[in-house]
């Protein structure tokens, strides 16, 4: 005898730390590639399919892969067939083997996915602090929703267990929420980087603030662009310049300048690029561009030449990648994108 099934389920299922953890930070067409890559999980895939089925251009899936291999959510098992690894479980052990690099916060994101997990009763016993109810209710009036137990649990983490101070932590979501960011992933990453930095107070919280506002300000100077505000995604990126790679005005400006000689045109994807090379490199100084400089000339005369030069600079990293060359490429790639 044969019998079908009348209720069997025909669905792909998504995991909670995905949709907790990664989606909101990610931008919506490399979701769209990321869930239709884990509908077809298991099957063989290419660039071009994804495309076709996504409307998308070749060159928007083959950024939306890179994001995801970045940050760990898929891998390339063989060849261009790619397989989640965000599995559809939510439990401590699925949890510890996500790693995350939101555009914006990949150092930060990384260290929020790792941090110990307040449980429940944890969250529960914090109640009795005035302090505590006080500043969820005043999270969930400026982001007007209601908390998840999960959302609860970041804002426990940070003020019982970094002891960040509820005046503290109002002016973090005050802070956010004015940028325009909303998602309690992003809150809790610089709340973290807040504490790295040992910003203890409000007032500390407000100079440090200040500072960055004044440097997004003259990146968008250098690039001319004095009549308007940096856009999410350019914001994200001078974020990512100051916030995560640590690096200071001048060099920012730097590559800003560099990018505007190059390019003729404000490209903060440009700029990136070059800022996220020197940052592999371990440049700190301006004096450390130049030591690259010099290092990518003698490297460029040898190969012509037919000769690799001596290794001479040891305060950074070194590295064979000529960053002008690439970001140049890219930036083509990009203007001749329909």
């Amino acid at each position: 005898m044969d019998f079908t099934c009348s209720f069997q389920v025909n669905a792909t299922v998504v995991a909670n730390d995905f949709i907790d953890r990664y989606m909101a930070s990610a931008n919506g067409e490399y979701v769209k590639v990321y869930l239709y890559i884990l509908r077809h999980q298991h099957e063989p895939l290419d660039i071009s399919g994804i495309a076709d089925a996504l409307n998308h251009t070749e060159s928007d899936v083959r950024r939306a892969l890179a994001y995801w291999e970045k940050i760990g959510a898929l891998k390339s098992r063989t060849g261009v067939t790619f397989q989640p690894d965000v599995l559809p479980v939510t439990d401590a052990s699925s949890r510890a083997d996500l790693r995350t690099g939101v555009v914006q916060t990949a150092a930060g994101a990384e260290r929020a996915a790792s941090r110990p997990v307040y449980s429940q009763e944890q969250v529960n016993r914090l109640a009795d602090h005035e302090d505590f109810t006080q500043l969820l209710y005043i999270a969930q009036k400026y982001l007007n929703k209601v908390f998840t137990p999960r959302e609860c649990e970041v804002f426990a983490y940070l003020y019982d267990g970094l002891h960040m101070s509820a005046e503290l932590l109002e002016y973090l979501v005050e802070y956010c929420v004015q940028g325009g960011h909303t998602s309690i992933r992003y809150i809790e990453t610089v709340g973290l980087s807040w504490h790295e930095k040992g910003l203890a107070d409000v007032e500390a919280a407000k100079a440090y603030a200040s500072g960055f506002t004044k440097n997004s300000f003259a990146v968008m100077r250098a690039f001319g662009l004095t009549d308007r505000k940096p856009g999410s995604s350019e914001q994200e990126m001078i974020e990512r310049w100051f916030l995560n790679y640590g690096f200071a005005k001048e060099l920012v400006l730097e590559a800003c300048n560099r990018t505007m000689e190059a390019t003729h045109t404000p490209s903060f994807r440009y700029a990136d690029k070059i800022l996220t090379e020197w940052k592999k490199a371990g440049v700190k100084s301006l004096r450390d561009v130049a030591l690259l400089d010099q290092k990518r000339q003698e490297r460029q005369s040898a190969s012509r030449a037919g000769k690799r030069p001596a290794n001479q600079f040891h305060n950074f990293e070194q590295r064979d990648t000529d960053y002008d060359s690439m970001v140049m490429d890219q930036v083509k790639s990009w203007i001749t994108e329909p």
